[in-house]
């Protein structure tokens, strides 16, 4: 996936271009929401809710960093999740470019899990 590059086991994923000087910047609850149209494709679940967005930070001249993990270094789509994050974030008006790493420390855990996805996945 071009703007995706592999470091080891971690990838990372950019996205988006500079906001103009003077736009007016995404808030963090608008980039969230970009965030929650990205879903696992074998789980019903958004990547937010399913608790696989460890940070979020939103830089002053609109640019945001996430980091973000996923529930096994196996998993097929490793190399895709961090690029399908960064552009749907990159999307938000407001955001200017994206940076998105997959990191696996801490691992992830089903407590990272939103009460929402725990009822949708019957996982208490």
């Amino acid at each position: 996936m071009p703007g995706t590059t592999a470091e080891g086991t971690s990838f990372k994923a950019r996205a988006g271009e500079q906001l103009a000087p003077g736009a007016q910047k995404a808030t963090q609850a608008e980039i969230i929401d970009g965030i929650k149209e990205v879903y696992d494709p074998e789980i019903p679940v958004n990547l937010f809710d399913f608790g696989l967005i460890y940070t979020i930070e939103m830089l002053k001249e609109g640019d945001v960093v996430i980091e973000m993990s996923l529930t096994a270094p196996g998993c097929p789509v490793a190399g895709e999740m961090p690029g399908m994050v960064a552009d749907a974030v990159s999307a938000v008006k407001g955001v200017g470019r994206v940076e998105v790493e997959l990191v696996w420390d801490p691992p992830w855990t089903k407590d990272r899990m939103s009460e929402e996805a725990r009822l949708i996945l019957d996982m208490f």
